[in-house]
């Protein structure tokens, strides 16, 4: 009788690979060697060919631990052993902007998305568990951060090449993965960093879900995993009513862009806000942080003749009705990007 994590895990796989099936389509299978990476790699190379699908491992070696060369090439052995049509190993240099942690994942995405532009394929499976989803929203919630950030991680996202990235486990637990390793007989890579109580998430595992089981009852993972599910589809709605108003409500103006004073002021704030952050970001690259977006918002809802703000990339200003955002004619960084706050 196949073992219920085994059945678990390759109907997750099943289920996120059922679009590519019949396409000629082949997807990349993230392994770092760990349990989770693992399962998932087995369950792709079990259900990948039977859909017609060719399915490749790629090992990212960061090169910040000693042997870790050692431990990709196990985990690529691992994945031909079960079946994978590739694998592949990639090293990357490590940089230091924002952290470890962020430095780290920023390396990892770049060689899957040009390991993924040089096999031509059309998804990246990524390893991702409710465990995983759980930390991410509680990270967020210490941040402060914006409902977009606590929506956490979607199990299927296309980016701006149209490469879509999958996390069939987000529904599952670690102790699923743990369960399927064990089931199958593979021996899965303990990664000494999740232990290492410098980084903020394994202090988020370690200590703080345990104390909050531990406190408030069992289901407390669960409860952050269904709050994340929720809160992406109410960013999904939101976005799909900016996409229908803000064609109408915005022009363009020499260097930037202006909006509708009138159309600002007859949406809710919540809808409001989003608007000037979406403004902000697609039309100069800015994550506005909290704070500067109620002053902008100001700008509408409490306007007494104040002057422009000074954000960074560019200013904000209203006149003749409009509310106009224009890119900064210097390089000079403006007295609000040192402002604390979280991009909400």
């Amino acid at each position: 009788m196949l073992a219920p994590a085994i059945a678990a895990v390759r109907l997750a796989v099943r289920t996120a690979l059922a679009p590519f099936e019949g396409a000629d389509a082949t997807v990349l299978v993230a392994l770092s060697g760990g349990a989770d990476s693992l399962a998932l790699a087995a369950a792709a190379a079990f259900e990948a060919p039977r859909l017609g699908i060719r399915a490749v491992s790629i090992t990212v070696d960061h090169g910040l631990q000693a042997g870790s060369a050692d431990v990709a090439a196990r985990a690529a052995e691992q994945a031909r052993a079960l079946g994978m049509a590739e694998a592949r190993v990639v090293r990357v240099d490590v940089g230091s902007e924002g952290g470890p942690e962020a430095a780290a994942r920023d390396a990892r995405r770049a060689a899957l998305r040009a390991a993924a532009l040089d096999t031509g394929a059309a998804g990246v499976l990524l390893g991702h568990t409710l465990d995983d989803q759980a930390e991410t929203v509680l990270l967020g919630l210490a941040r402060g951060a914006g409902a977009g950030s606590l929506a956490g991680m979607a199990p299927r996202r296309l980016d701006e090449r149209g490469l879509a990235w999958l996390r069939p486990l987000l529904g599952l637990r670690r102790d699923d993965t743990g369960a399927f390793c064990a089931a199958s007989g593979l021996d899965a890579w303990d990664d000494p960093h999740n232990v290492d109580d410098r980084f903020s998430r394994v202090r988020v595992r370690r200590a703080i879900l345990p104390v909050l089981e531990r406190e408030l009852g069992p289901g407390v993972a669960e409860a952050l995993a269904r709050t994340a599910e929720q809160l992406r589809e109410d960013n999904e709605a939101f976005a799909d009513m900016i996409d229908e108003v803000i064609e109408d409500i915005v022009e363009h103006v020499e260097a930037g862009i202006a909006i509708s004073v009138p159309a600002l002021a007859a949406n809710p704030p919540a809808l409001r806000h989003r608007i000037i952050r979406h403004v902000a970001q697609s039309e100069f690259g800015v994550a506005l942080t909290r704070r500067q977006t109620l002053e902008v918002a100001r700008l509408v809802s409490d306007w007494r003749g104040q002057g422009p703000l000074d954000l960074p990339g560019f200013t904000a200003a209203r006149t003749a009705g409009l509310v106009s955002l224009v890119a900064r004619a210097d390089d000079t960084p403006s007295a609000d990007t040192t402002v604390e706050g979280t991009p909400a």
